[in-house]
């Protein structure tokens, strides 16, 4: 399986990007040297792409297909990626503050610790619907693992899309986002203009 090894806070350096949108509380000390020099439209585009590719952590090829599934969809294309995007089954765990980065949800994800409506779902892009349940599975709950993430997001605000029970590690999803919902420094019609292209 092909990962993505680049240093997280040296990324986010390169995109112009806020850590914190990656549930990473650090910050880089060093600064961008090249902030004098011009992007051109595509270079702005390329970033943005990189951008959404690099929060969601999706590499190429998925995103290129969630692109396509998204311009098959009614209503503006960009919005609707960005939509997908956020039902992924890895995401929504990371929302519902399950995990402190999304990298750690995909990992409870791939560690078969999550039960999608009572049946047990591996797969991190697994796309929820509303109406489910998602939570961790009960031999898991008291271990000490959740106990540190929960010390970790028990301030991060749960979208109002979500419904998040702590105690017992268990959300629902009450209905899809709408493109204000999600908080993420993402300019998606750039994307949909670098692939239609």
């Amino acid at each position: 399986m092909a990962v993505d090894r680049v240093p997280v806070l040296k990324r986010c350096r390169s995109l112009d990007l806020d850590p914190i949108y990656l549930g990473i509380d650090k910050k880089s000390k060093r600064e961008l040297k090249r902030a004098n020099r011009k992007m051109s439209e595509y270079g702005l585009q390329l970033r943005e792409k990189q951008k959404a590719k690099f929060i969601y952590g999706v590499l190429e090829k998925p995103f290129r297909n969630y692109y396509a599934k998204a311009s098959k969809m009614s209503g503006q294309v960009g919005t609707n990626l960005m939509i997908l995007l956020e039902c992924r089954l890895d995401n929504v765990l990371f929302r519902m503050g399950f995990g402190r980065t999304r990298k750690e949800t995909r990992q409870i994800v791939d560690h078969k610790h999550v039960l999608v409506n009572g049946k047990p779902v591996n797969i991190p892009s697994y796309r929820v619907k509303a109406g489910d349940t998602i939570e961790i599975k009960e031999k898991y709950k008291s271990s000490q693992r959740y106990k540190n993430i929960l010390e970790v997001t028990a301030g991060r605000m749960v979208p109002a899309w979500l419904e998040a029970d702590m105690e017992n590690l268990k959300g629902v999803v009450k209905e899809l986002p709408t493109r204000d919902e999600i908080d993420v420094p993402v300019n998606e019609v750039l994307i949909v203009e670098l692939y239609s292209k």
